[in-house]
């Protein structure tokens, strides 16, 4: 497993997880989740929060689901 981790411009933690057969990218937004909507688009997640864009991405390929959990945005995808 390889971990990456970096922050934006916002000093939001994004890391990435690389496994053998898939990805996940975590995103700790903050927010509640029913504040919270995202969508992944051309291999960027769009994460909104009261409709508003706070937050986009980049993801290593195309998204299989789209969570999240206590502000926690998490995107999953196969290789």
């Amino acid at each position: 497993m390889v971990n990456q981790q970096f922050a934006g411009e916002d000093e939001r933690f994004v890391r990435r997880y690389d496994y053998e057969d898939g990805w996940v990218v975590a995103a700790d937004v903050g927010v509640a989740d029913d504040r919270l909507t995202a969508d992944v688009v051309d291999g960027t997640a769009i994460v909104l929060v009261d409709g508003r864009t706070e937050l986009e991405f980049d993801v290593p390929g195309s998204a299989d689901g789209v969570d999240t959990n206590n502000g926690v945005l998490v995107v999953r995808g196969e290789r």
